[in-house]
């Protein structure tokens, strides 16, 4: 037992005989309720020993109430005749403190709050949280999520760093596929899909996934924004993206338990010197333990539930996903548009109209921007500068684009203009590029030279800028060479005579001239200082 100080003593035992509750006197005095019960029998004892009080075993032994009574008296509260209003009053979500307030306005209530609070406490009734487990058919579903993979060597340094663990599970069957990558995109997020699929032997109908940006732009419960990469993946496989919602972990949580079991045995502790290393371990580890293990809930093993699912799966097709890079160009005068320097007809996509374009290995496709409808499809050219536009589809009537340029090309020259309105009348808008490179060149060269090189193009027959180009670069070399000769020409320049010295001349005025100038000059200085105040004498 405590040994309280006097003044606590003395405290306890004036409430205690005052009649207060051992929670009353805990609330005023701070001294918790087992030293007060222990000071309580304490104050008895010594009140029945003390002289005047009997101290007969016998006497002093109250007679021994009966079980109904004990327990009335232990359950009995002042709060049991409103049992009904304070269930009411819950089923509302009201607490204690409002109860409490009603019981005292409406219902005379005399106890005190920190009755009713125990009260309202017994008769709340918490309703557990609820789980549903849900279950799937083979091949269904297949859940996949990132995590953290074990520490490993970062290639060409002595750090080690822990890469990006993809963990892709079969909701039926719980085998789980692992590969470990050093950084994540779109183009890799779609790959380790197709990966898993290959290593499972087929592909399922739907796929669970997190919000992450790889897989999902946009997230919505109902029509959630899928990356375009991801999106035409799961189209080439034939897998329906279900996105899981925000915040919900719970929906896919086969994929989170997995990746828990395998940082938990799989790779606790351990470190890798290579990626490749840590992905073998993982392969190996799946086949040999984690697929032979029994599953705690379906109290069967894995990879008996496995080959039950592998014939339920959706066969893989013949090719793999071309994968793409995806941009927004606008439509140009000339009805094309520039991917990578060469230009591609964009046909029925009107001029000045934002399409999308997909950039393949091999080809480019032309989409409605809105609808991503496949407007049109061609070979990717391989070398810069390529126009891939038919013949009849070349627009040859002039834009205000058109009328700009061959008006520059007019203040050139009469043979700079000849040579542009012939190749726009040969390759409509879209050799404007060729006009601009050709009326460009007067900006670095003069344009007598432009024009001559010009004239000398068509002379040729050869109508291209890169001519016109050479032309003008030969011309002005030309031109800089001969006039670096002409001084050692005694034809072209003929050297000036050397001219003698003289003093007379009838510009030139007489010596005694100037000598009078500077006298009268001279005499003038000399009288103003004379007459200057701050010298003359005080």
């Amino acid at each position: 037992m405590n040994v309280l100080k006097p003044h606590l003593q003395t405290t306890l035992r004036t409430l205690l005989e005052a009649g207060a509750s051992q929670r009353e006197i805990e609330r005023v005095t701070g001294v918790d309720r087992k030293t007060i019960r222990s000071y309580q029998r304490k104050f008895a004892e010594g009140a029945a020993n003390s002289p005047g009080v009997a101290t007969d075993p016998a006497a002093g032994i109250p007679p021994p109430r009966t079980p109904i009574a004990a327990a009335a008296a232990q359950t009995a509260s002042g709060c049991e005749p409103h049992r009904a209003f304070i269930e009411e009053q819950l089923r509302l979500r009201r607490n204690a403190t409002a109860i409490y307030q009603d019981l005292v306005d409406q219902h005379g209530f005399t106890g005190a709050y920190n009755g009713v609070k125990r009260f309202v406490a017994k008769v709340r009734q918490r309703e557990p949280e609820q789980f549903d487990r849900l279950s799937f058919l083979p091949g269904e579903e297949m859940q996949v999520d990132y995590g953290e993979g074990a520490l490993t060597r970062v290639p060409g340094t002595d750090r080690w760093r822990k890469p990006r663990l993809f963990v892709a599970t079969l909701r039926y069957s719980r085998r789980s596929f692992r590969r470990v990558v050093w950084r994540s995109s779109q183009e890799i997020w779609a790959q380790l899909h197709e990966q898993a699929w290959r290593y499972f032997g087929g592909s399922c109908r739907y796929v669970v996934l997190d919000n992450l940006k790889e897989g999902v732009l946009k997230p919505d419960l109902y029509e959630p924004e899928l990356n375009p990469v991801y999106a035409a993946t799961l189209a080439h496989y034939g897998v329906v993206a279900d996105p899981a919602r925000v915040r919900d972990p719970n929906r896919k949580g086969s994929v989170e338990n997995a990746i828990g079991h395998t940082q938990a045995t799989a790779l606790k502790g351990r470190r890798f010197k290579t990626i490749e290393e840590q992905n073998e371990f993982l392969e190996h580890w799946e086949g040999k333990w984690a697929a032979s293990r029994i599953h705690g809930s379906a109290r069967r093993q894995v990879q008996a539930m496995y080959e039950e699912e592998r014939p339920h799966l959706q066969p893989l097709p013949l090719l793999g996903m071309q994968y793409f890079t995806e941009a927004q160009r606008t439509v140009c005068d000339d009805g094309c548009v520039r991917v990578d320097h060469s230009s591609y007809a964009a046909r029925p996509a009107t001029i000045g109209s934002r399409v999308l374009v997909r950039v393949f290995e091999r080809r480019i496709e032309i989409r409605e921007l809105q609808t991503q409808a496949l407007l049109r499809t061609h070979a990717r050219a391989e070398r810069p500068g390529t126009v891939v536009l038919p013949d009849s589809e070349r627009v040859f009537n002039p834009s205000r684009e058109t009328r700009r340029i061959l008006g520059q090309a007019r203040a050139i020259g009469v043979d700079a203009q000849r040579l542009c309105e012939l190749l726009f009348a040969v390759e409509g808008r879209v050799g404007q590029r060729k006009l601009w490179g050709i009326v460009g060149l007067a900006e670095r060269y003069p344009r007598r030279l432009v024009d001559a090189a010009c004239a000398r193009a068509m002379a040729d027959g050869v109508h291209s800028y890169r001519h016109v180009k050479a032309l003008t670069e030969k011309l002005v070399a030309e031109a800089l060479a001969a006039i670096d000769e002409a001084p050692a020409s005694p034809v072209n320049a003929p050297q000036q005579a050397e001219l003698d010295l003289t003093q007379a001349h009838p510009l030139i005025r007489d010596a005694d001239e100037y000598g009078e100038l500077f006298s009268r000059c001279a005499s003038q200085h000399s009288t103003t200082t004379l007459t200057n105040p701050e010298d003359s004498p005080a």
